[in-house]
């Protein structure tokens, strides 16, 4: 189905195949440049429209939360949704020691967003642009991108051209794929299991980590005494988690965060994904580039995926910006090769030391259990070495003082 919000030419200046946060805040930012964009999406129209809870919330770092609002997207967000994290602490099993990340001064280290309230708001943004056409229920069967267009053929029979497409189709791509673009993916052996909590104590914007033995708990502050509970438990053991009664997931939260936060009850279903880190080998083709988890595609442990995303956007909309300011073809290597290689050094260190510290802390071995505690037992007894690192991780959490030069 075609969802005509304005009547448009069939041929655009850029395809952007998926319709999900990142792709459609690229429609957004490329709409801002005076760009008309096409967004090929399979799903029906109002799933868009109206996406269903799907109990995941995504933590926004302050540049992630700039570029929102230089888009419009954040403005569209409902404002009880929208909930400050003032701290995250990092603890290892029953240790005493944890490793504290705090905000400075009156500001959030970031700020938690329902995934489904992001997916709304980037699509109402979105369509308001006239420059900006969505076709729904359209499934990509082909890609061509030799000549002076790319060329996307769909299921119906229509073709559709530009000079450049921009896949944002998730990590697990289909357009990459069709690009002749290999990616390196991790299989964690693990599933995520979440869902929603209410607690007796305020969470006072404490982001809570808890490497468990057997298992990790994350709790995500909430608005209203409320949080995400997030299990990352061996695939194999996710079936358990989501089995249990409301009453029984309730008391083993309780029991694994060491009552912080009171009395619990769960409030809200369950929801469970496997977890799979991506890594595209290249980021560009000529007249095609990634976007979003179609690049990279983050282990949820230290909150990078959206916020990635977002910084894609930013990066790519200002080389397409001097590309067009400059009278080039949107589509020529050249112009996408910055996009390639900020992109890449934003990502990669970041994506490998998550891999890293994952690693390390669900390893159930002896020595890995040392190296755990004595990580956290430096943070607390060496406040210079400690405060040296903290601050460097700090800066990725928030997205302040990072790069942002586009090449250009």
């Amino acid at each position: 189905m075609e969802h005509n919000y304005v009547d448009l030419a069939p041929d655009a200046d850029v395809l952007i195949v998926g319709a999900g946060p990142a792709g459609l805040a690229l429609a957004s930012a490329l709409s801002g440049l005076g760009l008309r964009c096409t967004i090929v999406e399979q799903q029906a129209l109002p799933l868009l429209e109206a996406p269903g809870d799907d109990g995941r919330e995504i933590a926004l770092t302050h540049r992630a939360r700039r570029v929102l609002e230089s888009l419009g997207i954040w403005q569209h967000f409902s404002e009880g949704l929208i909930s400050p994290m003032r701290e995250a602490r990092v603890l290892d099993g029953d240790s005493p020691s944890a490793l504290r990340f705090s905000s400075t001064g009156d500001d959030a280290l970031g700020w938690l967003v329902p995934n489904h309230e992001i997916r709304r708001a980037a699509l109402a943004q979105a369509i308001s642009h006239p420059s900006v056409r969505l076709l729904c229920d359209a499934q990509v069967t082909s890609l061509e991108t030799r000549g002076a267009f790319a060329r996307l053929m769909l299921a119906d029979g229509r073709a559709l051209s530009a000079p450049l497409v921009v896949a944002a189709d998730s990590r697990f791509s289909q357009l990459r794929r069709m690009a002749g673009i290999g990616a390196s993916m991790r299989d964690f052996g693990r599933t995520v299991v979440v869902g929603r909590i209410a607690h007796e104590k305020s969470n006072g914007g404490i982001a809570l980590e808890c490497f468990r033995y057997g298992n990790t708990l994350a709790l995500l502050p909430m608005n209203g005494n409320q949080a995400s509970a997030v299990i990352t438990v061996a695939s194999d053991r996710a079936g358990e988690w989501q089995a249990l009664d409301d009453l029984a997931f309730a008391a083993r939260i309780e029991s694994q965060s060491g009552g912080r936060l009171g009395a619990i009850r769960s409030v809200g279903a369950r929801h469970a994904y496997p977890l799979v880190g991506v890594y595209a080998h290249r980021f560009v083709a000529p007249r095609f580039a990634l976007m979003g988890d179609a690049a990279v595609g983050m282990h949820p442990v230290t909150a990078h995926g959206y916020n990635f995303g977002l910084y894609g956007v930013e990066v790519l909309a200002r080389s397409l910006a001097w590309a067009r300011h400059a009278g080039r073809d949107l589509g020529e290597l050249s112009v996408l090769q910055p996009y390639e290689s900020t992109h890449r050094r934003t990502t990669l260190p970041v994506y490998l030391g998550t891999n890293a510290v994952v690693s390390l802390f669900t390893d159930e071995s002896g020595y890995a259990k040392v190296a755990r505690r004595a990580v956290l037992a430096v943070s607390e007894r060496a406040p210079g070495l400690s405060a040296m690192i903290k601050g460097a991780i700090r800066r990725q959490l928030t997205g302040n003082g990072a790069a942002i030069a586009a090449g250009r």
